[in-house]
């Protein structure tokens, strides 16, 4: 398809008959991003004074909070005001999410169930609008390097809805916006050589996907003499920390540089990377915080837990949202000019590859997407101790349906695993922290062959996963 097409005619009515204003989002981040410092700031106390009011109004949990914080959205109120309000965590997402949701937002509240570092799975709802938000900040973010909306892109990805190549809808829509997606749960040698036979034939201006998945196809890809596709401008990667020995990897397989992103399904997009090598937050739809473990600011510099405020989170407002991830402000601006907050260090979480039997590697929430959809399963975690033996910890919920649920986990793992995978699953109380003091969805015990270690090693000697 070609690209003014898609960039004119076929993206903006998609988005238009979703009801999703994503466009005009994106005309108005293009100005934004070069008002000054302060302007934006300025920007940043408007909206949250507007999601305040509209969770005072329609969000009960959130309007009991802010009364017993003496906070009224309807006066003037300062940062320290604000601070009075007691972050909020998954859990407290967990339990009072149907308190928290305005069922009758504009566009409506869309269900979403994603994970969260303690291996339990979160049911939350975003809006329209946040929707809009996530996908102009990345066009705006693809513009910062010569990457236009409609331009061909490769997406090395594995949510179960974009592996569904037998829907017949989801291949056309896949064509109409000039998108390639490729299986990140199958990383075979074999699967490797066709993909990239796949992205010179594509020839696509950006690859995206999961940090580690990226690494590894390059590392094949440079082991036979790198894949050059003059049409490609940058690597964007996302969804774990991405390490300097991958980034070496991938700049020398594919010959471009790598834009790295941080973000989650929760929260959304956050910050995206420029060819200046600075990470830049999504200033317009997002206040960041970052706090020491007493709750207290910390300068920039200095390490400290993301915070964040979603100001199109009008669904389900996320109002000093604690993310779980660690990560440092940068005390200097954007050295291209513009006003948007800058992010110096991310230290967040990762995640590996599962071993399979018959030697393939598969991406770790190939396995979590199985059992986190389960109203059943309260929290879980996938233990490979060898190659072919599989343990799966399970914490059952009120809705849990015995037998039922147990073959719909085994079939679940069995179909992505192989029929030589031996499946060993135990109801427990509760998931037992790891030595390191966080909680895993994936554990493996299983090297990798030597030869790919180099692509997805982290900061640890064995694989762990989360999501």
């Amino acid at each position: 398809m070609r690209p003014w097409l898609v960039r004119r005619l076929i993206y903006p009515l998609h988005e238009r008959l979703l009801g999703r204003p994503t466009f005009a989002y994106l005309a108005e981040l293009e100005r934004t991003q070069w008002l000054s410092r302060q302007e934006i700031e300025d920007l940043q106390w408007r909206r949250l004074g507007a999601l305040l009011r509209l969770a005072q109004a329609h969000s009960p949990w959130y309007a009991r909070r802010m009364q017993e914080a003496g906070l009224d959205p309807h006066r003037d109120f300062d940062l320290e005001d604000f601070r009075r309000l007691p972050p909020v965590d998954k859990e407290d997402m967990r339990r009072h999410g149907a308190e928290m949701v305005w069922k009758g937002v504009p566009g409506g509240a869309h269900r979403y169930t994603t994970g969260g570092s303690s291996g339990q799975p979160l049911v939350f709802h975003y809006g329209r609008r946040r929707q809009a938000s996530d996908a102009a900040g990345r066009m705006r973010a693809r513009r910062w390097w010569g990457v236009e909306v409609g331009d061909p892109e490769v997406y090395l990805w594995g949510a179960p809805v974009e592996l569904d190549k037998t829907d017949r809808i989801r291949r056309i829509r896949d064509r109409l916006f000039n998108q390639l997606v490729l299986n990140a749960f199958a990383m075979s040698p074999r699967n490797m050589e066709s993909y990239l036979e796949a992205i010179r034939a594509f020839r696509p201006r950006c690859l995206y996907g999961y940090a580690s998945s990226l690494a590894l196809l390059a590392a094949h890809a440079r082991d036979r003499g790198g894949l050059r596709v003059p049409s490609l401008r940058v690597v964007c990667t996302t969804g774990e920390p991405l390490y300097p020995h991958q980034r070496r990897l991938i700049e020398e397989g594919f010959g471009v540089p790598v834009a790295n992103e941080f973000g989650s399904r929760d929260i959304g997009f956050t910050a995206h990377e420029t060819p200046s090598g600075q990470m830049l937050l999504l200033s317009e739809s997002l206040l960041l915080e970052v706090l020491d473990p007493q709750g207290n600011p910390v300068p920039p510099g200095a390490l400290g837990e993301a915070v964040l405020t979603g100001l199109c989170s009008e669904a389900q407002p996320f109002i000093r949202y604690r993310t779980g991830d660690m990560l440092r402000l940068a005390a200097e601006p954007d050295r291209e000019g513009r006003g948007l907050h800058v992010i110096a260090e991310v230290l967040g979480r990762t995640t590996d590859f599962i071993v399979r039997p018959d030697g393939t590697l598969m991406h770790a929430l190939a396995l979590i997407y199985v059992l986190r959809e389960l109203p059943g399963v309260a929290a879980f975690r996938i233990v490979q101790q060898e190659l072919n033996h599989f343990e799966v910890l399970v914490v059952p919920s009120e809705r849990w349906r015995g037998d039922a649920d147990e073959a719909a986990i085994r079939q679940g793992l069995q179909a992505r695993l192989g029929p030589e995978a031996r499946i060993a699953l135990q109801r427990v109380e509760a998931i037992p922290v790891e030595a390191s003091g966080k909680h895993r969805y994936v554990v493996s015990r299983v090297p990798l062959p030597e030869h790919l270690r180099e692509a997805t090693a982290g900061s640890d000697s064995h694989q762990e996963a989360s999501a």
